[in-house]
């Protein structure tokens, strides 16, 4: 056999990329066929996937619940704001170098929150990430001199390049900037989780002593996926930093990283394109909430603003776990199977029982 030999449960890496870049193509495609304003939500589903890729690769491979990524995706979103108001040039290398930095910053926060959780579980973890978001408005005001405190850091602006000028808008082309940032991050992610690594992973997750007696070295695995999940999380706050112009304390709430687990709990623990849904979720509901409360009166919209997301997000959360206990994506993925085992209509139905087999016994002359 020539190569190595795939293991169980092991993706091929060809076929991982060539699905990817026909879903980027199918994406960029899509924006041409969009409004302004819907390549601007586009951008946002964009973003927040990046976040909720990495948490429900974390929390569904590796059994790690962290409620503090709106602090990672701050960290990234502030580091790309930075490099970016430091940099002497702009254009897509600044771009890309901004990134860079955005994503190596959170990477080192979520290294270290990764130490502490390789000796944490359950809720002491859940705890540990939660305080760092709620601390992160005390940091931008204690850093108030790099950080603007609450204000926040705006970025420089930056238009679509010449070249692209006369045939793409703005919204258009960040929308198509965030797509691509996306796909990247999440090929990644897949190609992590179909891997050796990722099958580590399941085993950490299933039994941590069968895997540390197997060899597998349980702690490493923990800090590894924290960290990949957190580069995720600080690339996503790098492209919504480049969507909004600016990056403030006031975006990355204890509300947000909680409706980031929430997405990722509707779309489905450790699926990718559950993690899809449940971010196109998160980004349309409160736009069509606030639709629906435009149109009260201006005293029922003022007390209902934010209350009756927060109610609706808690209702479709109670909904779809008793009604999809694995979330959208398995709810998809169940009705694809009975589909597949519905009977046609060729043949015997499956409840049917097959006629008798008739077995000619030799005589004993023909013995």
């Amino acid at each position: 056999m020539n190569g190595r030999q795939r293991l169980p449960g092991q993706r091929p890496l060809l076929r991982t990329l060539l699905v990817a870049a026909g879903w980027t193509v199918v994406a960029l495609g899509g924006t041409f066929a969009l409004d302004p304003f819907r390549n601007y939500q586009l951008a946002l589903v964009a973003a927040y996937l990046c976040a909720t890729a990495g948490l429900t690769v974390l929390v569904g491979a590796t059994g790690q619940l962290s409620l503090g990524h709106a602090a990672l995706m701050a960290v990234g979103g502030y580091g790309f704001a930075l490099t970016t108001n430091a940099l002497p040039f702009g254009g897509i290398p600044a771009f890309v170098l901004a990134l860079l930095v955005g994503a190596l910053a959170s990477a080192v926060v979520g290294l270290l929150l990764g130490l502490a959780a390789a000796r944490l579980s359950g809720p002491y973890l859940a705890g540990l990430t939660l305080a760092v978001v709620v601390a992160l408005p005390a940091v931008a005001s204690t850093w108030s001199t790099a950080l603007h405190g609450d204000q926040g850091v705006q970025i420089p602006f930056e238009g679509v390049p010449d070249a692209l000028r006369r045939v793409v808008a703005l919204e258009q082309w960040q929308a198509m900037v965030a797509v691509v940032v996306t796909a990247a991050v999440v090929t990644g992610l897949t190609v992590l989780r179909g891997g050796r690594f990722g099958l580590r992973m399941l085993a950490v997750r299933d039994d941590e002593v069968a895997a540390r007696l197997s060899g597998i070295p349980a702690g490493r695995v923990k800090v590894l996926a924290f960290t990949a999940s957190s580069v995720a999380a600080g690339v996503g706050g790098g492209v919504l930093c480049f969507v909004a112009q600016a990056v403030s304390p006031g975006a990355y709430t204890v509300g947000f990283s909680l409706l980031l687990v929430v997405a990722v709990v509707i779309g489905g623990l450790g699926s990718i394109l559950g993690a899809a849904l449940g971010s196109v979720v998160i980004v349309l509901l409160p736009w069509l909430i606030g639709r629906l409360t435009s149109s009260l009166p201006a005293d029922a919209a003022q007390r209902l603003d934010g209350n009756l997301a927060v109610l609706v997000f808690g209702l479709l959360l109670i909904t779809v776990m008793a009604v999809a206990p694995h979330g959208l994506h398995g709810a998809l993925v169940a009705r694809r199977r009975r589909t597949s085992r519905r009977p046609t209509g060729d043949g015997p139905r499956p409840t049917e029982e097959p006629a008798p087999r008739k077995v000619l016994v030799p005589t004993e002359e023909q013995r």
